[in-house]
């Protein structure tokens, strides 16, 4: 296939001859995408896509610059140019429907440590603000309060108005690498290891102002977090660099459940080749998640797993998905994933439903998360012998998008399909 020529991310050859990586033919029948246009305008590599109605979608990254783009047609129809250094988070505020103004808003961040507010419809910039003391690494809108906040050493909240209302004290040399939001007012915030969670105080008759407040902190994962995401209204799921996956209660902040053991052994694999695995901490890094009402998808490594939220375990997975680290990954309609890979690649793959013989059952070393918390031996044997019984799925690859000539890297934002 054409995408061997691709360069970028491949493993010794000796390692990856032996490697199970699915390849299909070139004819692709299952495969719904195909290449339309090539969009081109930025210098550097992009980083982040945001979609900002039905036809427009934005594009920005390291060379600063962002680009507002026709959906349907690929044509260039803004180039907003303010920033001096790359760009490190993008979003977008949507106007009320109270409000007379309905031209939506774009906010980026960059690393020359100021954040520029912009008019998505004219391309003009609405405000620059540059008073912060390290760069900002997050943006996160809360719509039903009409803020939004910015993470960079501390949280800072601000108004549609651009007006500071009020921020935490300095928290981090790091710096928060991620922001969501969760019930009760409250936002949760990556710092190294560790998981702040914040309350916003909203001005009331006994006091007109605003206030962050710190509620807990949470200390259990042991390396630092790499992916944070929403589940649902109940609950939310960080991942970590040696392959922490906890997903915790939205509501009262406890675990829901918890695993550290990132690889299932292959029988493809001999004992040297697994123990060689094992010890590379990027075969198990946690660089991203996604999910839907019932499953959460994580890029682990070069892999790719499915955790069935209902069934509490992994009911399907590619160990090797792809030739290097997997770097983001989307759900798509009907059931199908996609994922990119610093090896340049971007493969498409569908969840597909498969009764799991009792002799040939699901791995389980993977993620051993049924029931709440750690699970000892004694009280995971009946839940295994189910498992084994139980209808699981597969991820089978039904197309490879080989456009690309390097690594393919949208981390923090969705693949577009408009």
């Amino acid at each position: 296939m054409l995408r061997w020529l691709i360069g970028g991310g491949r493993e010794p050859q000796g390692l990856a001859e032996k490697s199970p990586l699915q390849t299909i033919g070139e004819e692709q029948t299952q495969n719904p995408y195909t290449e339309l246009l090539v969009l081109k305008a930025h210098r550097d590599i992009v980083r982040f896509l945001v979609q900002l109605d039905d036809y427009r979608f934005a594009s920005a990254g390291d060379d600063g610059v962002v680009v507002v783009w026709n959906a349907q047609t690929g044509e260039k129809l803004l180039e907003l140019n303010g920033h001096t250094q790359k760009i490190t988070a993008v979003i977008t505020f949507p106007s009320l429907e109270s409000c007379e103004e309905k031209n939506q808003l774009i906010l980026t961040a960059s690393a020359d440590r100021t954040v520029i507010v912009w008019d998505s419809d004219t391309g003009r910039q609405v405000q620059r603000i540059s008073c912060f003391q390290s760069t900002v690494k997050c943006l996160t809108v809360l719509q039903r309060l009409d803020v939004w906040l910015s993470g960079g050493n501390d949280v800072c909240v601000w108004n549609r108005k651009l007006d500071l209302l009020c921020k935490t004290s300095h928290l981090s040399d790091t710096g928060i690498s991620a922001l969501v939001e969760i019930p009760k007012n409250c936002v949760v915030a990556a710092v190294g290891k560790e998981l702040i969670i914040f309350r916003l105080v909203a001005p009331t008759e006994e006091s007109l102002e605003w206030d962050i407040l710190e509620i807990k902190h949470l200390l259990d994962h042991q390396d630092n977090i790499l992916s944070l995401i929403n589940v649902n209204d109940l609950s939310f799921v960080t991942g970590s660099h040696i392959g922490e996956l906890i997903i915790w209660d939205a509501l009262d902040w406890t675990m829901q459940a918890y695993e550290r053991n990132f690889w299932d052994p292959s029988p493809q694999l001999d004992t040297q080749q697994e123990i060689k695995l094992c010890q590379k901490s990027n075969d198990i890094s946690i660089h991203h998640f996604t999910c839907d009402e019932e499953n959460v998808f994580a890029a682990v490594g070069r892999g790719l797993y499915v955790y069935n939220l209902q069934m509490k375990r992994v009911i399907a997975c590619q160990k090797t998905a792809h030739d290097s680290n997997v770097l983001h990954i989307a759900k798509l309609p009907n059931r199908q994933l996609i994922s990119c890979s610093e090896d340049g690649s971007v493969r498409i793959w569908e969840l597909r439903e498969k009764q799991q013989l009792a002799a040939e059952p699901v791995p389980t070393g993977f993620f051993n998360m049924w029931g709440f918390g750690r699970v000892n031996k004694q009280a995971s044997q009946p839940v295994k012998k189910q498992q084994e019984n139980a209808t699981s799925c597969t991820l089978e690859l039904i197309g490879d998008l080989i456009g690309h000539s390097s690594s393919v890297e949208p981390k923090k934002n969705k693949f577009l399909f408009i």
